[in-house]
């Protein structure tokens, strides 16, 4: 089991209020004291769990890092085609947002503001993650479901870039839920690399010109 897991309530508490805050102010704009203040702590006793703010960051982010990988690796990693696969890695990052918005929305955001180090090791993990899908777009290209003039890079940071801004604009209670936003920009983006179309990824002819010529 992991660490996280036992958490202690009161950490999980102040986790809980600073996600709240570094999604919806920032982590710059934010204080100890506003954390303190939405837990209705004094100052000294947030400072006997937490040392400094961005201990406080750096867990937010590792835990959702670690949530990423984990639900998207073993399905990238996992029997079946590419196409498959690919929705499948979509809905379960969308599920993953799902499950905590603003602790996602901080890990997706604000990340940058970490040390220097911290902020390397997260960089990597990004990296990482991202590697996965473009893995997958290159299978699928070599199998034959996929165009083979895409760029896998360029397609998983467009398809990644689409749902990670999930968290700016999404609301429950809205008309879709998040799990049917994943399947509609599945369908967008699967068809999008649909190899059928054999004027794809083609440079299209300019427009004739109507001015005059002199």
């Amino acid at each position: 089991m992991s660490t996280r897991t036992r958490m202690p309530d009161r950490r999980r508490q102040i986790e809980d209020a600073a996600s709240a805050l570094f999604s919806g102010r920032g982590y710059a704009a934010t204080t100890m004291r506003d954390i303190a203040g939405a837990l209705d702590l004094q100052g000294g006793s947030l400072y006997a769990h937490v040392t400094y703010k961005e201990s406080l960051l750096a867990a937010i982010v590792d835990e959702a890092a670690e949530r990423f990988h984990a639900a998207v690796r073993p399905l990238a990693e996992g029997p079946g085609g590419a196409a498959e696969r690919l929705r499948a890695m979509i809905h379960a990052h969308v599920g993953v947002l799902a499950g905590g918005l603003e602790r996602a929305s901080v890990y997706l955001y604000e990340w940058r503001f970490l040390g220097q180090e911290r902020r390397e090791r997260i960089a990597h993990s990004r990296a990482a993650y991202q590697a996965m899908f473009e893995q997958v777009i290159a299978e699928g290209q070599n199998s034959g479901e996929f165009d083979p003039r895409a760029d896998p890079k360029l397609a998983a940071i467009f398809v990644l870039s689409a749902v990670n801004a999930l968290p700016r604009w999404h609301r429950p209670g809205g008309p879709l839920s998040l799990d049917e936003v994943a399947g509609r920009y599945a369908d967008l983006f699967l068809g999008g690399l649909d190899p059928a179309d054999p004027d794809r990824g083609t440079t299209p002819t300019p427009a004739p010109s109507h001015r005059r010529t002199p």
